[in-house]
């Protein structure tokens, strides 16, 4: 089995067209096609089923493809490690996070990083916390800010928690809102924007509206953070967000929950199984050093108090 048969492999499964990936891998597709038979017989299992012009992946390509993705991730950043060795001039780090960290957190940081290692790429994802846990899983990423707790029970990543953050309902900045508090209850028949599935506060929503005793209505679903606000903005209902995504929003007001409230776990995640980069690493430290800062300078965002020492 060779790294270029499994990119090859990966690149059909992907497109489902042995010529598509074969222009995308810009090789011949006849050698394409040659690699993958001899990848089927090396693990002796069709990968693909072909019939009428349609290409599928069988049961046994089914398998392979995730493990092929990590090997190829892992290979991948084998090499970026390789060319660190040079004092950290070079590579790149790849980082996921959640949309408030990166409105609201994360540019200063980054900034940070690239002033201390201006030659290192930065790579940054942006997604709900549970597509991020699977991308890190599947070797996509080097780090990852999360949400704790975790919302499967894979035991494959290490986490370090560093910052708890408060969630407000967000309302236009125009609406009369009596009290200092929302209660959950107060959500009961309210038009609500909600996020798209694979966001932890999608799920953070719904449960703290059920532990109520009722579903939440739906005005809007599916939109990522700064589409959510928007639509709260222009008064299709409320939501529940991170209250450091108001930072210079004045058509948006944030109420805080009655007490106890609804707080989330922010987590620094990378996979077990493979050692931070080195400049994975160096990003870490300067992360938590700026986190930590922060938080003894009382210039953490709104809502948002260190874990972290």
């Amino acid at each position: 089995m060779q790294l270029q048969q499994l990119a090859y492999f990966v690149a059909v499964a992907e497109t489902r067209h042995f010529t598509q990936a074969a222009e995308r891998m810009r090789v011949a597709q006849p050698s394409l096609s040659k690699q993958i038979k001899a990848l089927e017989d090396d693990l002796g299992a069709r990968l693909f089923s072909r019939a009428r012009g349609n290409v599928t992946l069988t049961a046994a390509g089914e398998a392979l493809l995730p493990l092929a993705r990590r090997i190829l991730a892992d290979a991948d950043t084998a090499r970026q490690e390789v060319a660190q060795l040079a004092g950290l001039r070079g590579g790149r780090v790849r980082l996921g996070a959640t949309p408030s960290l990166c409105a609201g957190l994360l540019a200063d940081a980054l900034a940070r990083f690239h002033r201390a290692y201006p030659g290192i790429e930065l790579l940054v994802e942006e997604g709900g916390s549970r597509d991020l846990v699977r991308a890190l899983a599947r070797g996509q990423l080097d780090l990852s800010l999360i949400i704790m707790p975790l919302q499967s029970d894979d035991p494959a990543l290490v986490t370090e928690e560093i910052l708890r953050e408060n969630l407000v309902v967000v309302s236009p900045s125009h609406e009369q809102i009596k009290g200092p508090y929302v209660h959950i209850e107060d959500l009961r028949g309210r038009p609500m924007v909600m996020f798209r599935r694979g966001y932890d506060l999608r799920e953070a929503t719904l449960a703290a509206c059920r532990q109520s005793g009722f579903e939440p209505r739906f005005a809007v679903q599916g939109g990522e953070m700064d589409a959510v606000l928007r639509f709260v903005e222009a008064g299709l209902g409320v939501a529940v967000v991170p209250s450091m995504v108001l930072d210079g929003r004045p058509g948006l007001l944030g109420t805080p929950l009655a007490p106890p409230g609804l707080s989330r776990t922010i987590a620094l995640a990378h996979r077990k199984d493979v050692e931070p980069t080195r400049a994975a690493q160096a990003f870490r430290e300067i992360l938590l050093a700026f986190v930590v800062e922060a938080g003894h300078e009382g210039t953490l965002p709104q809502g948002v108090a260190l874990i972290a020492e």
